[in-house]
């Protein structure tokens, strides 16, 4: 959770929107002084401002509160307090306290409501009001002792840290190298001597050489720990640079001091100039190494972010032109070659193609499209040239939503990681103090001054915040890196937390499970007829008709590659208001329509009564298609013979052919179902037969989707909600988590903490594994690196490890808990192929 904002000074400044006249801003006095805390409240109209005066400026917590408070009382008036949120890349960073000392830096400023700094992308996030520029915010940073700078701005203020590159540089760019390649060069003839000495090989250089090898490796490669090491003591707090600093050099300190004393007696003292050197070039080592295992976990969003064109081609006037994606405006006609990527978001008006969507949706196989179909930008185009006209571009664009989607979450802090920065904020005082104990400890015991130091510096060098700050950011950006490369868009790291414990899944029917459209379920013929035949005329008489029924038969006749009677062998056609269609079909006069048509023409449908009744009480709309005697079509049998009935077609919602293996799935996870909807109960048990859910709740009000979650939870699980729709909104704000498909509203998508990008159940259980293989790494992360200081600090403190090595252990502590979280990236949902479309139980299929 973002730390607590600072206090705001006596008058604070708010910007109001959404006010016409005096009254609206009396209406806003009036709100702001029913805050706390708020002594006087002055709205000048004019400028859309308030001026807000404490009674008693709010400290701590209380801070943000206030602010929050202020806000919402606004917004509870009818009006707006604008905001932005700025994301700021940070250089200088080396450890988790330094993350903590930039959000209380940030938080100091007036305004700021909320401030998290992530360490694993070196990335800041700040919520403010609307009108505080960006320079005041880099300010800060600086202040705080950091660089700053704007994503995309490498010129603007602290565009560069005082450090330059290096440990703190961010996971997109290199660290250097050359760094750790001299320190190797002058710390070997050091430590050599040391690994040779068991072999009997006396190679000990000269002390002044080793004071000179030592002194270049202090002064030079250490100095960017002495640099931030003042900072920190400075702004009165301690990071990882702080214990480096004293760690070294008291070891070299001590080293010189022994030397200076020896002076020219003979023999050669014990030095420890190579334990100096050599936790600096493993210090170096170990970041050098880090940087680059964090900059294969953004490796999701510099693939995202290589998918976006730099041009396109225009047709203006019949001429076609490339310009820079920047012109292109909506309404364009973009021209895209065989193999090119789609450079924006539009619709098919011209040609034919597979597109590969897979990079965006996660989708394996490429899709056809055509003229009318919408394309996604980032695509890649198969075989055919297309025209495609622009319908979004830049921010607007699916890609782009995409990106800002994942940065958020990677950029987020998850739950656990409060617990985490309380341990930071402290961690460096308590080594410090561990450290004097250690002296004063091994002094009172007799062992003289210099093992006393020694083991002292070891404490100090082998404690390192730096694996506590890493192991939850590290885990959350690989996990939803590689969850969006599936199709899987996860908003926030609070999410990703709570879908690792779910223990219930809620669906919406409509267009979660189903296709979301009338399918032909059901052909049934009358003694003496065929299925085949029985469609072939159902699709004569509804050719031509848009209506959503008559789409279904001829989709059903084309998918069963039946040829049914063209135009010119269809006369007579008649529409029936509320009963159906009849016409002249090949000569034999024809009727289709409702089971009232039925009832009013007298046709005996006793053979297929029961049929009917059935799939009725399952929610399905049943035709009955008859042939008339002459003279008795659309009408009564009292003109003549009633219609003979030839068969009766069901209609329904078809499931997805993913849904039951996504059901399946699930339960072997352990997980249980529940379907939530509105339609009828024999429709809603016919689906969870079929596809197996274990629980039903029918005839559910939208408004009442949210009580039937809520219930849930009070029973003790953890839900998750499916939906699709804006009637699915409130539950799946009511849930634990709510997913969202991708293919339904924009309100849905919002209200969503996960959105599956393709509307396939089977990403629910993609998302809950990936959730749990995460939250399993990041739990697995803060175990080593709580058990490598609970180990390591004692064990330095009781002389068992001497500096090189507490070093080398300090160093790649970081090292394995970000190699930890790239295990993640071995991560791939289980392969599947798409059954063929499923229907509820029918009485008798299509032969």
């Amino acid at each position: 959770m973002p730390a607590a904002a600072a206090p705001h000074p006596p008058g604070l400044q708010l910007p109001i929107t959404g006010m016409s006249c005096t009254a609206c801003s009396a209406r806003v006095e009036k709100a702001l002084l029913t805050v706390p805390g708020v002594a006087a409240a002055s709205v000048n109209p004019a400028t859309d401002t308030a001026i807000v005066q404490w009674a008693a400026v709010p400290t701590g917590p209380a801070a943000a509160a206030a602010l929050v408070a202020m806000v919402a009382a606004v917004e509870q008036a009818g009006y707006g307090v604008p905001t932005q949120t700025l994301q700021l890349q940070i250089t200088g960073m080396t450890c988790a306290a330094c993350a903590g000392r930039i959000e209380k830096a940030l938080l100091k400023l007036p305004g700021v409501l909320q401030a998290s700094v992530n360490l694993a992308t070196d990335q800041a996030s700040v919520r403010l009001l609307a009108g505080i520029a960006p320079a005041e915010v880099l300010a800060a940073v600086q202040r705080a002792g950091y660089g700053g700078r704007l994503p995309g701005d490498g010129t603007g203020p602290g565009a560069t840290g005082k450090d330059g590159p290096g440990p703190g540089a961010a996971p997109g760019a290199a660290t250097p190298v050359w760094p750790v390649l001299l320190g190797a060069a002058l710390t070997l003839p050091l430590v050599a001597p040391m690994l040779l000495q068991p072999l009997g090989i006396h190679a000990m250089l000269p002390g002044m050489l080793q004071l000179l090898l030592a002194g270049v490796v202090q002064v030079v490669l250490g100095a960017r720990f002495y640099r931030a090491a003042w900072r920190a003591v400075r702004a009165g707090s301690g990071n990882m640079d702080l214990l480096v600093a004293l760690g070294t050099s008291a070891a070299f300190g001590l080293s010189v001091a022994l030397l200076w004393q020896h002076g020219s007696t003979p023999g050669m003292p014990h030095l420890y100039f190579e334990a100096s050197a050599s936790v600096i070039t493993l210090v170096l080592l170990g970041k050098w190494l880090e940087g680059r295992a964090k900059r294969q976990t953004t490796e999701a969003i510099r693939a995202l972010n290589a998918l976006r064109p730099s041009t396109a081609r225009v047709l203006r006037g019949g001429v076609e032109t490339e310009v820079p994606l920047h012109e292109v405006q909506r309404g364009d006609l973009v021209s895209v070659r065989p193999g090119e990527r789609i450079a924006v978001d539009g619709r098919v008006q011209a040609g034919r193609s597979h597109v590969d969507e897979s990079l965006i949706t996660g989708e394996a196989l490429p899709l056809a499209k055509g003229p009318g179909d919408a394309v996604t930008g980032g695509a890649i185009n198969g075989e055919g040239a297309l025209q495609v006209q622009t319908v979004a571009v830049g921010a607007e664009t699916a890609l782009a939503r995409i990106v800002r989607l994942v940065e958020s979450a990677q950029a987020g802090k998850a739950p656990v990681q409060r617990l985490v920065d309380r341990v930071s904020a402290v961690f460096v005082p308590v080594v410090l103090a561990i450290a004097a104990v250690t002296l004063g400890g091994w002094w009172l015991a007799g062992a003289g001054w210099e093992a006393a130091l020694i083991n002292a510096v070891s404490v100090l060098v082998i404690a390192c915040p730096c694996a506590l700050g890493l192991a939850t950011p590290t885990a959350i950006m690989v996990g939803t890196g590689r969850a969006a490369r599936h199709g899987i868009l996860i908003q926030d790291a609070a999410a990703l937390e709570r879908a690792h414990a779910v223990t219930v899944v809620a669906f919406d029917k409509t267009g979660t499970l189903t296709q979301g459209q009338p399918g032909v379920v059901a052909v049934l013929p009358a003694p003496g007829q065929t299925a085949g035949e029985l469609l072939r005329l159902a699709a004569a008489l509804q050719q031509g008709s848009e209506h959503p029924l008559a789409r279904a038969v001829l989709q059903e006749a084309g998918r069963l590659a039946l040829a049914w009677p063209g135009p010119a062998e269809v006369q007579g056609l008649q529409a029936l208001p509320g009963r159906g269609l009849q016409a002249q079909v090949q000569g034999r006069q024809l009727l289709l329509g409702s089971p009232r048509l039925l009832q009013e023409s007298g046709a005996d449908g006793q053979a297929l009564a029961a049929a009917a009744t059935q799939l009725a009480a399952e929610g399905r709309t049943v035709s009955w298609l008859m042939e008339a005697a002459e003279g008795t079509a659309g009408t009564a049998a009292a003109a003549g013979s009633p219609p003979r009935v030839l068969g009766l077609l069901a209609f329904g919602d078809a499931l997805k052919p993913q849904a039951a293996a996504a059901i399946a799935r699930l339960h072997a996870m352990g997980v249980k179902t529940v379907l939530l909807t509105g339609d009828n109960r024999g429709s809603a048990q016919a689906v969870a037969r079929s596809l197996g859910i274990d629980d039903v709740q029918a005839e559910v009000l939208p408004a009442d989707k949210a009580a039937a979650v809520q219930a849930l939870r009070q029973q003790g699980a953890v839900v998750a909600m499916v939906g699709d729709g804006i009637n699915d909104a409130p539950a799946l704000a009511a849930a634990d988590v709510g997913m969202a498909m991708g293919t339904g509203t924009d309100v849905a998508m919002a209200t969503a903490g996960v959105t599956l990008m393709r509307g396939d159940p089977a990403l629910v259980a993609d998302a809950l594994d990936i959730s749990r293989r995460t939250w399993a790494t990041l739990q697995r992360g803060l175990f080593w690196a709580f058990a490598y200081n609970v180990v390591g600090l004692p064990l330095a403190a009781l002389g068992y490890l001497n500096p090189v090595w507490a070093g080398a252990a300090m160093a790649l502590s970081s090292v394995s808990v970000v190699a930890n979280a790239l295990l993640l990236r071995r991560w791939q949902p289980p392969a599947r192929t798409d059954a063929a479309p499923q229907v509820t139980a029918a009485p008798a299929p299509v032969a």
